[in-house]
């Protein structure tokens, strides 16, 4: 009697046993979002301030007293160990920074003074060490 109600239980642990294994996920997907995040991409934002790397006084549009810096705030992911540049230009004229990006995602900044003369429509472009636009904004300044 004993044999028999442990008989079923063996023939189950046996076919279990003999079940094939559940196929493991594939590593392509990983591959794909590390190609993507090679090329890199920046948030860009432009205010008036920075305070503990967060963007103060964010605006598309400012009007400012001549001497006044403007911030572009960037948080920088997928160029770590590297060099970014902050391109702030409008028309022929453009100001450039050179940036580190030790890490990813990283966030960091860079300014530019606007003095008599500079007021119009300005775009600032974050570029990665290739050249590649990594993000842009575009802002207007009126000074007083």
């Amino acid at each position: 009697m004993r044999i028999s109600l442990f008989l079923p239980f063996l023939a189950a642990a046996a076919l279990i046993a003999q079940a094939p294994a559940p196929k493991a996920e594939t590593k392509a997907p990983a591959k794909a979002e590390a190609k993507a995040e090679t090329k890199g991409s920046a948030e860009v934002k432009v205010g008036t301030g920075v305070e503990k790397m967060e963007l103060q006084g964010e605006s598309a549009s400012f009007k400012v007293a001549a001497g006044t810096k403007i911030y572009a705030w960037t948080k920088v992911a997928g160029a770590a160990d590297s060099t970014i540049t902050v391109v702030f230009s409008k028309g022929d004229r453009t100001s450039k920074v050179e940036l580190k990006v030790p890490r990813s995602p990283y966030r960091t900044n860079a300014y530019r003074t606007f003095r008599a003369g500079d007021a119009g429509d300005w775009t600032v472009k974050v570029l990665a060490a290739d050249g590649a636009e990594l993000g842009t904004a575009a802002f207007t300044v009126e000074l007083q």
